[in-house]
């Protein structure tokens, strides 16, 4: 029998661990993770070989310890401004306060040394205003890929003698009893008084079943869809060398809809992300500058809101993404040139683009692909990046697509995010309330300090 119960070795549930164990060191806790230990996720087309998805049994970049944040770039956004509503539930102070423990954490375990970045002061609020753009108030830690991971592993050591991790174990069913909960992995069940459910983005699934079988109320949240962008360096430079990550949004005029960039990687890569299956496109950056690149790096999203009879966003996400890969046999490569007069790349344009691609994708045409009121979105708020940093709006800007953010949908939970069962707490990605690596984090510490006070 255990105190804690905790699905998922995301941040969420990593960092409930860590604090549960920092407050109450003689509780028994477990950790369940239906992917692999750290040192063993490896994706088998992250190579030469392999170029496209061979469906594992279980993705390594969106599973296992470390979660789908485990090779991100590691940017850790303080701010209330996006990545999630979790000030909503617990106060915009105690949001803040918990990112910046989290930060503190992940300093000490190896992120030392890395910068932290803000938009406080910065000249380019100004700008952005003078050109109809939106530059969001936020602090940014860059720990970068590689230091990310080093962090994890840190973290890794400092809790594997003390809680029971369970790798490579798929919780299938959540149930109620008269001491707690028991979760069930094969025909094996595990019973604790308390459980934390941080299942993360690639557990969207399960989570609409656990909710079902539990009868926990939910509600429809949304699916962001684009592109990623890759450019020159030197095109964004003066504002990743002073805020390295720019959140910046443009409400476009033609359909009055929002678009913003996301996860910018200064002298990055583009790499592919699978998601139950469906390859879409990511970005990684690096604090090695052995491991940089020349170009840099960013999403530009389009946020999709569903009302009746259409609740299922994530669904809609996944039928354009599946287009995308049936028409390029994963991710398409656009020059910006070529979309604006309506042709499709063809391979040897991309060899002659003086932006040299750092992903293999196929040449296509996403005009295929993407509905028109984003792709015209898109294309809006390229132009009036081309204000602030000239240059966006070149020919021989790539457009990779597509890009989705799926987010689960909202778990009905209150301002302790337990759920209508008590002692069921449902945290992270999973929730449908953080959508970042800071916000799920604090949501852990949040739900751990809330357990060690009650136990």
């Amino acid at each position: 029998m255990y105190d804690v119960l905790i699905i998922g070795a995301g941040p969420g549930g990593i960092f409930s661990a860590y604090e549960l164990m920092e407050r109450k060191p003689d509780l028994k806790i477990a950790v369940f993770e239906v992917g692999h230990p750290l040192e063993h996720r490896k994706c088998p087309i992250d190579g030469d070989k392999i170029k496209s998805c061979i469906h594992c049994k279980c993705c390594s970049i969106m599973s296992g310890f470390g979660g789908a944040g485990a090779f991100s770039d590691g940017k850790y956004n303080i701010t209330n401004d996006f990545g999630g509503t979790l000030y909503e539930y617990i106060g915009k102070k105690t949001a803040i306060e918990l990112m910046e423990y989290v930060d503190g954490i992940n300093l000490r375990f190896g992120g030392e040394g890395t910068k932290l970045y803000s938009t406080a002061g910065t000249k380019f609020k100004k700008t952005c205003m003078q050109h109809g753009l939106h530059l969001l108030d936020a602090s940014v830690r860059h720990l970068g890929t590689d230091i990310n991971y080093i962090v994890l592993e840190h973290l890794y050591d400092h809790l594997k003698d003390k809680v029971d991790f369970y790798f490579d174990c798929a919780i299938e069913t959540v149930a109620k009893t008269e001491k707690g909960y028991k979760v069930y992995s094969d025909d094996t069940a595990f019973e604790g008084t308390k459980c934390i459910i941080s299942a993360g983005r690639s557990g969207s699934k399960w989570m609409q079943k656990v909710c079902r079988d539990l009868d926990i109320h939910t509600n429809s949240n949304r699916v962001d869809l684009g592109v990623r962008v890759e450019l020159p360096a030197e095109i964004f430079s003066d504002l990743t060398d002073e805020l390295y990550e720019s959140k910046i949004v443009y409400r476009t005029e033609k359909y009055e809809d929002y678009v913003r960039t996301f996860c910018m990687n200064p002298k990055g890569a583009v790499v592919n992300e699978n998601t139950n299956g469906i390859v879409t496109v990511n970005g990684h950056s690096y604090e090695d500058p052995a491991k940089q690149t020349h170009n840099t790096n960013f999403a530009l999203l389009v946020a999709k809101h569903f009302s009746e009879p259409f609740k299922n966003s994530n669904e809609y996400g996944e039928s354009i993404a599946k287009l995308s890969n049936m028409l390029g046999g994963g991710v398409i490569v656009q020059r910006f040139g070529d979309l604006i007069r309506g042709k499709r790349s063809t391979q040897q344009r991309i060899n002659e683009s003086f932006t040299v691609p750092t992903l293999n994708a196929a040449a296509g045409d996403l005009s295929l692909v993407l509905p028109k009121r984003i792709l015209d979105g898109i294309i809006e708020m390229i132009y009036a990046l081309d204000k602030v940093a000239p240059g966006t709006a070149n020919d021989d800007t790539l457009l990779y697509g597509v890009e989705v953010k799926f987010y689960n949908m909202e778990v009905e939970v209150d301002h302790n995010l337990m759920t209508c069962h008590d002692g069921l707490y449902v945290i992270g990605d999973g929730s449908g309330i953080t959508h970042s690596l800071s916000h799920a984090s604090a949501s852990g510490v949040y739900v751990a300090r809330q357990i060690a006070e009650a136990i």
